[in-house]
């Protein structure tokens, strides 16, 4: 029974902490970013806000309504609204209840516009936030790609420590046998401590670039943060096979920056219909029903014309007897408003205008950022390749360097300077590797890939 309660507290606590542990891929990071980045949540604010703008604009098309009631006393002279005569008593008492209601019939279509206008403004809205998301998964991409960089850096440092720790060891059995001077201990020692330098720098930018990640992803703390570490191959075995206008077609068609920009044309245009519609009558309808109470009226019981007899006239009666319903027909027609008209029809001319230039210039930088892109990516493949083929050289004219300094024909100040040149080749490389895949991973974010590796 014992044994039942420890495993019982075991999955409990231990269990659901280990999972907490688990790495993060690329996919968990932006997905993660999405759902709770502060940026993106005031952005769909936004949106929902243009979305009740739009609702507001289709429910203004039905009739209002409105209903009223007033109850109160008149002293001394008076009109009584109920028997529209004056009375000279003391107070009057009255209540009066009304109800009415207003319809725009016609206004130049300047409802049905503003509704097609805020529509257009709520789809800009969500390419907007489109945009947003599209821009904060690829400084996650750059952040994620930045670690895996500097963890592979790190690895590379420690590999060469490792070789200069052997050297070392190496070189201190021959100081210590009398085959080779003191110096030349200190020389090998001096390079080695320099490398313990570059480990502990190699590290720093790890763990700077494990922070950097976790605080766009607004992580509490780096803890025990840990990315998945993708397989890449051989990422430059082919061609690039696009082209810089295969790959715009596609960006035009699938990027929000431009849909947003063609929406806010869209709702432009719509402006200015709104702006014309100004210059046309308006036609309304309106109706009203009322009814009321005073204590002043009085019922006629015998209509004697030398002695009239009266009697209180009740509240329910009055209020059915004195109700009154009209219905009105209202035509206004614009005949001349300070220019008011003409001033608001050419401010929305020039707004189509401005919206039209910022479509054409949210097209140019994109071409032009697919041209830099597609450059990029271009240039980066070929300085990989050349940094492979540098790195294999590299590495063998290091191995018989090595087997040189292991026999005593250079010395160590030569085999410091073939190791250094051979370690910043391999940090070109890598540099040149993730450049690559990056600018990649852009042009295929241009094409409507999803972020991956």
């Amino acid at each position: 029974m014992k044994n039942i309660f420890l495993l019982f507290v075991f999955s409990i606590f231990i269990i659901p902490f280990s999972l907490g542990q688990e790495p993060w891929s690329l996919e968990n990071c932006i997905k993660y970013a999405l759902e709770n980045n502060i940026s993106i949540k005031q952005q769909a604010i936004n949106t929902e806000y243009n979305s009740n703008v739009l609702q507001q604009s289709k429910i203004n098309l039905a009739p209002n309504l409105n209903a009223g009631a007033n109850h109160g006393w008149s002293f001394g002279r008076a009109l009584d609204q109920t028997t529209y005569e004056f009375t000279e008593q003391e107070s009057v008492m009255s209540t009066n209840v009304n109800v009415n209601s207003r319809v725009t019939l016609f206004n130049g279509l300047q409802q049905l516009n503003t509704i097609k206008q805020n529509e257009f403004n709520l789809m800009a809205s969500l390419q907007d936030l489109e945009k947003l998301k599209n821009d904060i998964s690829l400084f996650i991409a750059s952040a994620y790609l930045q670690i895996l960089f500097n963890r592979e850096l790190l690895a590379v440092s420690q590999s060469q420590l490792e070789t200069t720790h052997a050297q070392v060891e190496r070189t201190q059995k021959l100081v210590d046998a009398g085959s080779l001077a003191y110096g030349a201990l200190l020389e090998i020692k001096a390079q080695e401590a320099s490398e313990e330098l570059n480990v502990v720098n190699a590290q720093n930018q790890l763990d700077m670039s494990f922070l950097n990640l976790t605080q766009i992803l607004d992580l509490d703390s780096v803890g025990d943060f840990d990315i998945i570490i993708p397989e890449f191959g051989d990422i430059a075995t082919q061609e690039i096979m696009l082209t810089v206008g295969s790959v715009y077609r596609d960006a035009t068609t699938r990027l929000p920056q431009i849909k947003s920009a063609e929406f806010l044309l869209s709702s432009s245009e719509k402006g200015l219909e709104i702006a014309q519609g100004n210059r046309s009558p308006s036609l309304s309808m309106s109706g009203s029903f009322g009814t009321g109470y005073s204590d002043y009226r009085q019922r006629l019981i015998d209509p004697d014309p030398l002695n009239p007899v009266f009697e209180p006239y009740p509240f329910w009666d009055q209020m059915v007897d004195n109700r009154s319903t009209g219905i009105t027909l209202g035509l206004s027609v614009p005949i001349f408003n300070g220019w008011m008209v003409n001033t608001g029809i050419s401010n929305a001319r020039l707004g189509v205008m401005n919206s039209k230039l910022n479509l054409d210039t949210q097209k140019n930088n994109l071409y032009k950022e697919i041209q830099q892109s597609y450059a990029d990516a271009v240039a980066a493949r070929k300085r990989y390749l050349a940094a492979q083929e540098a790195v294999t050289s590299m590495e063998e004219a290091f191995k018989y360097t090595e087997n040189k300094f292991e026999v005593g024909l250079i010395n160590t100040v030569d085999y410091t300077f073939d190791k250094n040149r051979l370690t910043a080749t391999q940090s070109d490389q890598l540099q040149a590797k993730y450049d690559y895949i990056f600018k990649m991973k852009i042009l295929d974010f241009y094409r409507g890939m999803p972020l991956s590796l």
